[in-house]
């Protein structure tokens, strides 16, 4: 499975409680879902756990049940729809949200269900258990929420502002889009929602990828350390072997002497190392003397 279906099992699995909450729940449900307006509300899903959640959750919030649902909900059954189209259904559900049944229905947000801070993480969860999702994090760090409702997306985007999350918008084909691409926000995001261990999922991810990129750059820089340590001891062993056909190492002093035999004796070494040799041991920058 993937870790966004995994992820809504897990806020799946939360109880179904206060009643405030079970309708900031399902408001999201609706805002976020495939078909919310005043002459049908349409849910398809593929997640048996979300599809066994939704009639409870809708009892709960709004005392009545779907017109429509699946006989079955299991594992591999494909899209299970959830409607509502009787009239007094819809007319109570938009009611209850604060709209006004006899007026033409611009879905935007009503916040004054959403004062508290427990109804607004309900609220986030439907709307990420109906149109959200969440990339594996071994690929890359995306979670996104996506709705045909163009008002309640900008006001979507100015609650999670004033929560204090940075999401940013963008329009993919006639929907709008509200994302976060930052893998310590998605955490922030994953446990707000009441998903912790995906949020530790996430983090533990994180923390190998910053192990293993740190030990790739030591590796490469250690690598092309040794590079230019090996250029250059074979641009002085170039230079040695001038010497000798000039018949010029004789004259040298002893010092610088003792030097040529330890960089032929010792090809393959650091300049440190090299220093290391020396009886007594010398500093690097010594040697860096000498050899120049």
């Amino acid at each position: 499975m993937s870790f966004s279906y995994d992820t809504k099992n897990e806020l799946c699995k939360l109880p179904v409680q206060k009643l405030c909450c079970a309708r900031a729940e399902a408001y999201g449900i609706l805002l976020y879902c495939n078909t919310f307006n005043s002459t049908e509300v349409r849910i398809i899903t593929e997640n048996p756990n979300f599809a066994g959640r939704l009639p409870k959750l809708f009892q709960r919030a709004f005392t009545l049940q779907f017109d429509r649902r699946p006989e079955r909900m299991e594992e591999g059954q494909g899209k299970m729809v959830f409607q509502i189209t009787e009239r007094k259904k819809l007319d109570r559900i938009i009611n209850l949200l604060g709209y006004d049944p006899l007026q033409n229905l611009v879905l935007h947000i009503n916040f004054g269900l959403l004062e508290e801070g427990c109804c607004r993480a309900a609220f986030l969860r439907g709307a990420f258990l109906a149109g959200g999702s969440v990339t594996e994090p071994r690929k890359r760090y995306h979670l996104e929420l996506v709705t045909s409702h163009a008002q309640a997306s900008r006001e979507l985007l100015a609650l999670l502002t004033d929560m204090g999350r940075r999401p940013k918008q963008t329009v993919r084909g006639g929907c709008r889009v509200t994302y976060f691409k930052s893998g310590d926000q998605i955490e922030d995001f994953l446990t707000l929602m009441g998903a912790p261990l995906s949020a530790m999922a996430l983090m533990n991810t994180r923390a190998e990828k910053e192990l293993r990129n740190g030990v790739n750059r030591r590796v490469n820089c250690e690598a092309a350390n040794l590079d230019k340590a090996v250029e250059a001891a074979q641009e002085q062993l170039e230079a040695i072997r001038r010497l000798y056909e000039l018949d010029r190492v004789g004259g040298l002093p002893a010092q610088l002497k003792e030097t040529i035999i330890l960089r032929e004796t010792y090809p393959e070494l650091t300049l440190r190392e090299l220093a290391e040799e020396f009886e007594p041991p010398v500093t690097k920058s010594c040697l860096q003397h000498r050899l120049r």
